[in-house]
């Protein structure tokens, strides 16, 4: 059973930086594509970033492009979303997610986390 868990959320300034983290346990990480999701009160979930298993290729969502930088650390099954230039609007949960490929995990992970909430005050 993979299991994924999200932490470095909180409450921030707009402007200010936040880096999530999310260490996933139970099998091995380097088989798995990653994700960030994340969800605003009254919104529907939304992916902001994905990453290929070997860290080789990623994808952002055009609202996050040029702020927000995934990456991964296989040797520490863990996988990171920086995040730069907060914004109000990036007020959400943010949840951690995987899949056998970055195809599935941009369109339906296999797995997911508890999710962080990260709250942007203007």
């Amino acid at each position: 059973q993979v299991q994924l868990v999200e932490s470095g959320g909180g409450l921030v300034q707009a402007g200010d930086s936040v880096r999530l983290s999310c260490a996933i346990s139970g099998h091995t990480f380097n088989r798995y594509a990653m994700g960030w999701f994340r969800q605003a009160p009254g919104k529907e979930r939304e992916l902001v970033a994905a990453i290929t298993w070997s860290g080789d290729s990623t994808r952002y969502a055009d609202s996050v492009k040029g702020r927000f930088t995934i990456s991964r650390d296989n040797a520490k099954n863990t996988m990171y979303l920086q995040m730069n230039s907060l914004k109000p609007e990036d007020t959400a949960v943010y949840y951690c997610a995987a899949g056998l490929s970055i195809t599935q995990v941009t369109t339906g992970p296999g797995y997911w986390g508890q999710g962080t909430r990260v709250t942007v005050s203007s």
